[in-house]
């Protein structure tokens, strides 16, 4: 019954393969027995993680020095990483009193734990403790909820952005520093992800220096591929050495290209062909990469794709899916625009989940905020998944598609999963249950022709630690 759950979800792009006869078969199964199952799968993957968080073995894997968390104390391993996943936002102090206040079940919130107790807890507490985490869950995820795939292949959009972190000497020193036009110059992280857009899942993210560019975080995410991934760029990544690099993981990929840089292209594009299947050269740029990273400088046999935008404008795309029979030239436009999930994650990451509105000056939380975050969302996207599949089956008869809303879902799990890694297993499902029923219950409606141009004038908000606020 876990292969059912992804593998039914209706009102998919026309890309995305449906198996109808399990579609079939699962629409005869009564509406209550449905829904059991799924809050069970639900509850099966809570209890995974908690299991994981609760291990002896985890605990001693992710903590600074063995002598740290052996001691009994009021925030011991499990509740310092609960506490974080819980993405705290407002003051130290405020934070601490409600994360307890809800452990506790009690009406006013006390003070149980100050804040320079959590202070020096966090510094002995490894960061790789969330991305192990993150890692175990999406394993679990791919091997048991059988999810969303583009004809056989996981889609991962490989995408950057930047973020400014709070102004400190340690975080100038470590992530390196930007220099406005005006005012003093401010420290800021590069920040990468391996996002599958059909699942909205961070597969894998990081969180790094400035002065490390996209592509060579690109590379780092590679390392994460496997030969059923087909890797979705932007037009600031093509380069010969990685189109190599993300090949000898066996994987495929299609990018965006530009159309003024590379000689081939502009001839593909004054030719007026649909496609083409061309033999990129490595340029002498590209030779020392693909030395320095043991890759073969051999010529590449790979495929152009021109898209007219209703612009007027001609993207070209570039894929190593040269079978021309398999993938018909139609169904890359729609490819390629299944990547913008990834840009709307950042938007979420950024501006619902505010991570730029760290909880501490340090390298270490830093750290700690950004893969803590990355983990909670994953955990709540997977369970809009689920809620999405009731909202599918709720409004197949109207006229518009609806879809969970994303930031709501957040604001019903944030608190939630707290006391849900307390319970017992036995009384998880039910509560798995409703948690869904109330994701399910607020939802928008998808209007696809509708277009807004980018604001890049915006000022971004800033946040000060000086000054949290109390709520």
């Amino acid at each position: 019954m876990l292969l059912l759950y992804f593998t039914i979800t209706c009102r998919q792009q026309t890309s995305i393969f449906i198996r109808s006869e399990i579609w079939l078969n699962f629409t005869k199964i009564p509406t209550n027995l449905a829904q059991n199952m799924i809050s069970k799968i639900c509850a099966n993957l809570l209890n995974f993680i908690k299991n994981i968080l609760y291990s002896p073995s985890f605990v001693e894997k992710h903590r600074k020095d063995r002598q740290d968390f052996t001691r009994s104390r009021k925030l011991p391993f499990h509740l310092l990483v609960l506490y974080l996943l819980n993405l705290p936002r407002s003051s130290y102090q405020a934070e601490l009193n409600k994360f307890f206040k809800i452990l506790s079940g009690t009406t006013v919130a006390k003070t149980i734990i100050s804040k320079v107790a959590l202070c020096k807890a966090r510094k002995k507490l490894k960061y790789e403790a969330f991305t192990e985490l993150n890692k175990e869950t999406i394993d679990y995820f791919y091997t048991n909820l059988n999810p969303r795939t583009w004809h056989g292949f996981y889609l991962k959009a490989i995408d950057g952005s930047t973020v400014k972190l709070p102004n400190s000497p340690e975080l100038r020193n470590h992530f390196g520093t930007w220099n406005p036009r005006q005012g003093a110059p401010v420290p800021m992280a590069r920040i990468s992800q391996m996002f599958d857009p059909l699942n909205r899942i961070t597969c894998h993210a990081i969180i790094s220096p400035k002065g490390i560019g996209e592509r060579e975080l690109a590379a780092q995410h590679c390392q994460h591929l496997a030969s059923t991934d087909l890797v979705l760029l932007d037009r600031g990544y093509p380069a010969f050495w990685l189109f190599k690099l993300i090949r000898s993981y066996n994987a495929h990929f299609c990018s965006r290209i530009s159309n003024k840089k590379w000689k081939i292209v502009q001839q593909f594009v004054a030719s007026g062909k649909k496609e083409q299947v061309v033999t990129l050269q490595p340029p002498v740029t590209s030779i020392e990469d693909c030395q320095n990273r043991n890759l073969g400088t051999d010529p590449m046999s790979l495929r152009l794709i021109r898209v007219e935008l209703k612009s007027g404008e001609i993207e070209v795309l570039i894929t190593s899916l040269t079978d021309c029979v398999k993938f018909p030239v139609d169904l890359f436009a729609d490819l390629y625009h299944d990547r913008w999930p990834v840009e709307e994650d950042y938007k979420v990451i950024k501006c619902r989940m505010e991570l730029e509105n760290f909880s501490g000056k340090s390298e270490l939380s830093v750290y700690q905020d950004f893969h803590a975050q990355i983990f909670t969302k994953n955990v709540t996207s997977m369970l809009v998944a689920v809620a999405q599949h009731r909202v599918d089956m709720a409004s197949k008869k109207t006229i518009y598609d609806y879809r969970v809303n994303f930031t709501m879902a957040l604001s019903t799990i944030r608190d939630t999963l707290v006391s849900l890694f307390q319970r017992s297993n036995s009384v998880i499902e039910p509560i798995v249950s409703d948690i869904l029923e109330s994701i399910a219950t607020v939802t928008e409606p998808e209007r696809p022709w509708r277009k807004f141009p980018r604001n890049h004038k915006r000022a971004q908000r800033k946040y000060c630690l000086s000054y949290k606020p109390i709520l």
